[in-house]
């Protein structure tokens, strides 16, 4: 699977393939992206690899937290970013390659979801983070 910003400066490749979607509902994400929420596919770090662009990766950080998120200081598009040191979560908006089995399987967080969102779809809701 292949993905880049909205101006192509950056890009980056995965070599698993992503089946399942998460939506988090949460507040730094809602605040990160400025909409309801940001859709992500989970890949091991070893599984991610940019491809070009490192120079136009911007970096932040919620102080207190152990999430990353990473966006083409260029154009402003999120791009992948991390919750821990095993995982990216790659916004699944960037993917060139391989969207069409992409299933919302998970909602994140619903218990901060907007007030003006409505969820729509079969994914399973989370009060809070995920769990099985």
């Amino acid at each position: 699977m292949r993905g880049e910003c909205n101006c192509g400066a950056v890009s980056f490749e995965i070599s698993a393939t992503i089946s399942d979607v998460y939506i988090c509902h949460c507040s730094i994400c809602r605040r990160s992206t400025g909409s309801a929420g940001i859709a992500v596919g989970i890949v091991s770090k070893d599984e991610f690899k940019w491809v070009t662009g490192k120079d136009n990766i911007g970096l932040w950080s919620k102080p207190g937290h152990d999430w990353q998120t990473s966006f083409c200081v260029t154009c402003g598009s999120p791009l992948p970013g991390k919750n821990d040191d095993k995982t990216i979560y790659v916004p699944v908006s960037l993917l060139t390659t391989g969207v069409s089995e992409l299933k919302v399987a998970h909602h994140l967080f619903v218990g901060s979801k907007a007030d003006w969102e409505e969820i729509g779809d079969t994914g399973k809701q989370h009060i809070e983070g995920y769990s099985e």
